[in-house]
């Protein structure tokens, strides 16, 4: 676990390395975040564990050192967020990353805990999977955009109305860049 601040991130990179605890929390986050409107691949709530379990085992029996992480952040041993990195396997893409999940527990929100997730990312990416860029689409029209630009993300491009949440509130995806890392 590396201590900064108030918060401490640990990552994790095998499914063998994250307890039951963990895993119950990460769950629960989930949930939590997407009910709450978070843009976490959960568009329809409310949604419970039947639906993010699944999700999340899938996610954690996928971890590989070199393919894919966790990256969880930590205040008082409690998980106060998490968010996924992961990079293709084919030869021709292999050198970028796509930033998956973010999402910082709403009782941890304002604190900087998902700035910190962010920067912390990119130093995995280019430090210890030796990355050149980060990628990651964003739903438009919550202010996503604007907090991955404030760390430094560029948007390179968007889908108009390419998420539809009901009748009337069609959404942009958007694709933003980090690089170089």
């Amino acid at each position: 676990m590396i201590r900064h601040g108030l918060v401490e991130f640990r990552q994790i990179s095998d499914p063998s390395e994250i307890s039951a605890r963990q895993t119950r929390e990460l769950v629960e986050c989930w949930i939590t975040v997407a009910n709450t409107g978070g843009a976490v691949g959960f568009a329809f709530p409310p949604v419970g564990l039947e639906q993010v379990a699944p999700v999340a085992e899938r996610l954690i029996a996928d971890l590989d050192p070199q393919r894919s992480r966790l990256l969880l952040a930590m205040v008082d041993g409690a998980l106060a967020g998490w968010l996924n990195l992961s990079r293709h396997v084919d030869p021709l893409v292999a050198h970028w990353g796509t930033v998956n999940r973010v999402q910082t527990h709403p009782g941890y929100r304002g604190r900087g805990i998902g700035a910190e997730m962010m920067h912390r990312v990119r130093q995995i990416g280019r430090d210890e999977m030796g990355l050149e860029q980060l990628r990651l689409y964003a739903r438009g029209g919550v202010g996503l955009e604007d907090f991955y630009g404030r760390l430094g993300w560029k948007e390179i491009g968007r889908w108009p109305g390419a998420l539809r949440f009901g009748a009337g509130d069609d959404r942009d995806e958007i694709l933003m860049v980090l690089a170089p890392l």
